[in-house]
């Protein structure tokens, strides 16, 4: 079991039942089930049936369509809850919190009828493509373009680090309009399905072992129809950031999940290794970098509940700042969690057996993806501080 958690005052009792309920669910599967689903290829289909079953996968999405009517708050509390049991699903990021959220948002009704009660029972998956290989971290670079024909669209570009297309009933595609002379990124959100002729894949060869493989993408003059445009091709960032807001929600939400599995294991160990008289965890030098990294990860947390919160609440400006400074934290708290648990375990931390060593290389994503800390600390300096950008 992970450390006790201090939620008297911040959750509700719904959310606390919603928590030991989530537990439960991960306890049954854990770490050894995702290490060998991934290992073998495989995607973890039971996990996601189950935790769909349950209503977890939807808790976000609204009633009429299938969902459970809450919000990111309370989806984020089932993917922490499944990485602390060691099995988080990282197409809970991508396809209810992201896709689910754009299209309950700016959908029209046909969308919304076609995709949302399947994103809601688990049914269906929707992948999502922003990133590209030459804009990196700065999305106003996108190059995948947008043009009329007629009453239809024509995609042209390429993507990568795209996850899980290869079971993703569709992906929702960032583009940019082509006659936007401006230079402003003036996203467009586009659904492809995934045998569209034109809309091809490749995986990608990465280091890192998951279930969920990435992708580089290519859209060789796709043809979408007109109704494959989600929203208004006018709106802008508005639409867009109502995706990556909670995406970086749940990517905090995803690292203080994994930051905890790390820690319970390396305080159980703490508790029963003996090497002189008394269990390791007696001593200061082991107890007290352990008891920061909880620290670290509990005041991560309670920003990730202020920005779930503003964006449930509809403040999209205040939940963006609070979402990208959730998201910084939680990353840097789950690597410090991470490495001090391995360090804690000494040679046994690298071991198959203790199932810590992945986490190493695991923990570094949400320091990168989805956006890197650096890009943050850009956000924050310029928008918050008010100090003058070098770019």
């Amino acid at each position: 079991m992970s450390p006790a958690i201090g939620t008297t005052v911040l959750e509700t009792e719904e959310h606390k039942a919603l928590r030991a309920a989530v537990a439960a669910l991960g306890q049954r599967y854990g770490r050894e089930y995702l290490t060998r689903v991934a290992r073998e290829g495989g995607h973890p289909d039971e996990l996601w049936a189950d935790a769909a079953k349950l209503g977890y996968l939807g808790v976000n999405l609204p009633e009429e369509y299938g969902g459970g009517g809450g919000g990111i708050a309370e989806l984020s509390i089932v993917l922490e809850e499944l990485g602390a049991a060691g099995c988080p699903l990282l197409m809970m990021v991508v396809s209810p919190a992201i896709c689910g959220t754009v299209i309950s948002r700016f959908g029209t009704e046909a969308q919304k009828q076609a995709w949302l009660p399947g994103l809601a029972d688990g049914s269906r998956t929707m992948a999502f493509g922003i990133t590209e290989p030459d804009a990196g971290s700065n999305s106003h670079r996108i190059t995948t373009t947008a043009r009329r024909d007629g009453d239809a669209w024509v995609l042209t570009g390429r993507k990568v680090f795209i996850s899980g297309v290869d079971i993703a009933d569709a992906t929702l595609i960032v583009g940019r309009t082509e006659d936007a002379k401006s230079g402003r990124l003036k996203p467009c959100l586009f659904i492809v399905p995934r045998d569209t002729p034109g809309f091809t894949r490749s995986v990608m060869d990465m280091e890192l072992q998951a279930a969920e493989k990435q992708f580089e993408l290519v859209l060789d003059e796709v043809r979408l129809p007109a109704e494959a445009l989600v929203g208004d091709e006018d709106a802008g960032l508005l639409q867009l950031f109502a995706g990556l807001n909670p995406e970086r929600i749940m990517t905090a939400a995803f690292a203080i999940g994994m930051g905890r599995h790390a820690l319970a294991k390396a305080v159980d160990y703490a508790k029963t290794r003996q090497v002189w008289k008394e269990p390791i965890g007696s001593h200061q030098a082991v107890a007290h970098p352990l008891a920061a990294a909880h620290i670290e990860l509990e005041l991560a947390r309670l920003m990730m509940q202020k920005a779930a919160h503003l964006y449930d609440a509809g403040d999209d400006m205040g939940a963006g700042e609070a979402a990208n400074m959730a998201k910084y934290a939680a990353g840097e708290a789950c690597v410090r969690a991470v490495d001090q648990s391995v360090h804690t375990l000494g040679g046994n931390g690298l071991t198959r057996e203790y199932g810590l060593a992945g986490l190493i290389t695991a923990s570094r994503v949400a320091r990168i993806a989805p956006v890197s800390r650096e890009m943050i600390l850009n956000f924050v300096s310029h928008q918050t501080l008010g100090l003058p950008k070098s770019y």
